[in-house]
């Protein structure tokens, strides 16, 4: 029994703590690089934060469980007579409620926009929008609501104080921008980036990665329609001025895990975008700009994490001196 508990407390405590390094080296690169980041294209800062977001758990997910449990499994001793130190089972402790409540959190998210479909569901009438290939719904409401909801099975929903002010090449500019985002599966990362941010107990950095990532996806977005053509930046730089002045005062409906073309009280942003849509249109937008370098699938630089730990764990001396440190960190803390 001890066994197993003793693996469990350096499991938690260790993903905590590789968590926490983690963060703090994400932090710290963002801070220095994050300038030059904001350089390249939207769609490149986009993802180059995405990453930098969740590379925390991801590491320290990776090395508990490809480098931390095989050394424990090959090296330490059944008949172990080590204890669960106070300070260990602290800390184990510490790691499990970060990953209850991003458990929590994940669900709470998925259950409030399941709850928002439902209702916007009682009233919509769907109708046909080739162009972005997700079933789409008109709904009446009092918000200006143009936005993709869901992160598995994404949903458009439009407002139809929305259709009857919009001129058709401005609607097909800003269902442009909505495609966008599902081609960037936005809602998905937005999620996971919810999920991620109770885990990092100790060093809670990421509130500034993920305002940032929300500017820059919705400037993404904004390039992905850009790329249409000049007409159509122009035509969704012109949406947003008129969807802007549908907001009502006060009111900001729910989002959970999904986005508005227009978030409320977003007058600055707005101007902002208007700015640069318009920059866009005037000098064109080359989505090859930055090089294939920033073109890579995000999944790749995960993939050679996961490789380079599994190659790893494959020598013998990596396991032993692995479950060497374990041993001094359970010394440590007794």
């Amino acid at each position: 029994m001890m066994y197993f508990l003793l693996g469990i407390s350096i499991g938690l405590a260790a993903l905590l703590t590789f968590n926490s390094i983690a963060s703090l080296f994400a932090s710290l690169l963002w801070r220095v690089l994050g300038h030059d980041v904001r350089r390249f294209s939207a769609g490149s800062s986009a993802s180059i934060i995405f990453l930098l977001r969740i590379f925390p758990i991801i590491a320290g997910t990776v090395c508990v469980a490809m480098l931390l449990a095989p050394a424990y499994l090959a090296h330490e001793p059944r008949s172990t007579h080590e204890e669960v130190g106070l300070k260990l089972a602290i800390i184990a402790a510490a790691s499990a409620v970060g990953l209850a409540l991003a458990l929590f959190r994940g669900i709470a998210a998925w259950r409030a926009t399941s709850r928002l479909v439902s209702v916007w569901m009682r009233n919509a009438d769907p109708f046909e929008l080739p162009q972005i290939g997700i079933p789409a719904f008109r709904i009446e409401h009092s918000f200006p609501v143009i936005a993709i909801v869901g992160m598995l099975r994404p949903r458009l929903f439009i407002a139809n104080k929305v259709l009857s002010s919009l001129t058709p090449p401005e609607l097909l500019a800003a269902i442009e921008h909505e495609t966008g985002h599902v081609v960037a599966y936005d809602n998905l990362k937005r999620g996971l980036m919810r999920a991620c941010r109770d885990v990092l107990v100790v060093v809670p950095c990421g509130r500034r990665l993920d305002r940032a990532w929300l500017e820059t996806s919705e400037a993404a977005a904004d390039e992905f329609a850009a790329g249409r053509g000049s007409k159509t930046a122009l035509d969704l730089a012109s949406a947003l001025v008129k969807i802007a002045r549908l907001v009502p005062s006060g009111v900001r409906p729910a989002m959970p895990v999904g986005a508005f073309l227009i978030e409320a009280d977003d007058a600055g942003g707005v101007k902002t975008r208007v700015r640069r849509l318009m920059q866009l249109a005037n000098k064109g937008h080359d989505p090859n700009a930055n090089g294939i370098v920033f073109k890579i699938p995000m999944w790749i630089p995960i993939a050679l994490i996961v490789v380079v730990t599994a190659i790893s764990a494959t020598e013998p001396h990596v396991l032993a001196s692995v479950h060497w440190l374990m041993e001094n960190a359970v010394q440590l803390l007794n």
